[in-house]
């Protein structure tokens, strides 16, 4: 029997401390942590600006760009960037297409096999690599056509020329494109979290499109409007108290990364000053490089220390979603192997005399 959004909350507890605490096994947590890092099942918030203070003085020491930017040297980078930052993007959504599954597997195994979980399910992750292509294009499209179109119409009427003189219509098509932006935007939400959490296994059980996963799904949403109405709000609760709590633990994990990468960084700073550095292409890079590796470090951390939270969700989600799909219940709760008894045994006859 299909049970609620609140029931599925204590089997997921209940798998998430068997699978992360029963026994504890630092390497699990530490290839969860990777997995749930590019599988984008994270709830963390927060973040730093770092600021190099400046100074007014005019000497050469100072780290201060010097004259005009040098486009000769500027030129190729930002070309090299507009290239390799859509390739990185792609990247990026790839790994989180087969991370995915990989995190869908160690939840239903309750144990992460990396090696093993990555070369399986390659059909329906590169299936599901399309379908966030496609999404990510079809959403920015909208969100183009929600300010284009007014913005567009309302530059040909010519309310931008004389504001003041159509200031009630402005007004009225602002307040009306911020609520059917938001709108949009909600549905998009709600339609990336149902196709991972509802889409993907039946893409991974039955190598489906997601498409065809969709097209189940709607009819799954149409017989149970409100059960799945009580898991999208109780998910958001339990997503916003994840967030609070991840959140508390991300601020403590980075100042505690600031001590040594902090102390490295006034130490390099002043030992460039002393040497009479100035900020040009080289030291620029050595900058970002060094940034990216504090960065990606404390990204590492942050998702050591969400373990639990990247298990809890899929788990979630699983035992919600299993007792509405035989496939997915006949994974989670196989039936006892079957006993076979054992043959009776003859006594051995007595000894004559």
């Amino acid at each position: 029997m299909p049970i609620s959004a609140v029931d599925s909350i204590s089997p997921a507890f209940e798998h998430t401390k068997q699978q992360l605490f029963r026994p504890f096994r630092f390497g699990q947590w530490t290839r969860l942590a990777l997995v749930g890092l590019f599988a984008g099942e994270m709830s963390s918030g927060g973040g730093c600006n770092f600021n190099i203070p400046s100074h007014t003085g005019t000497t050469h020491r100072d780290f201060a760009f010097v004259g005009p930017p040098n486009w000769a040297l500027l030129g190729p980078l930002l070309a090299i960037a507009l290239i390799t930052l859509p390739l990185i993007g792609l990247l990026l959504i790839y790994l989180n297409s087969r991370m995915r599954f990989v995190l869908f597997d160690s939840v239903i195994a309750k144990k992460c096999e990396l090696g093993r979980m990555w070369r399986e399910r390659r059909e329906p992750a590169l299936q599901y690599f399309v379908w966030q292509i496609v999404f990510v294009l079809a959403t920015l499209a909208g969100m183009a056509v929600l300010i284009g179109v007014p913005a567009l119409a309302a530059f040909l009427l010519g309310w931008f020329t004389a504001p003041r003189q159509h200031l009630a219509p402005l007004i009225l098509t602002g307040i009306f494109v911020f609520f059917a932006f938001m709108f949009w935007m909600v549905a998009s939400i709600v339609v990336q979290v149902f196709t991972k959490d509802f889409v993907v296994p039946q893409m991974a059980l039955e190598n489906l499109s997601a498409f065809e996963g969709w097209r189940r799904l709607w009819r799954m949403l149409g017989s149970e409007k409100g059960s799945y109405a009580g898991y999208g709000g109780m998910k958001v609760i339990l997503t916003i108290g994840a967030g609070i709590g991840i959140g508390i633990l991300a601020f403590i994990v980075i100042i505690i990364l600031l001590i040594p990468f902090g102390g490295l960084g006034a130490i390099t700073v002043l030992a460039g000053k002393a040497a009479g550095l100035t900020w040009n292409v080289f030291t620029i890079t050595a900058a970002v490089v060094a940034g990216s590796i504090f960065l990606m470090v404390a990204f590492y951390a942050i998702a050591l220390v969400s373990v639990p939270v990247i298990v809890f969700f899929p788990a979630y989600s699983i035992y919600f979603f299993a007792a509405r799909y035989p496939l997915l219940a006949r994974l989670m709760y196989p039936p006892p192997p079957l006993v076979t008894p054992a043959p009776p045994t003859t006594p051995a006859p007595e000894p004559a005399g």
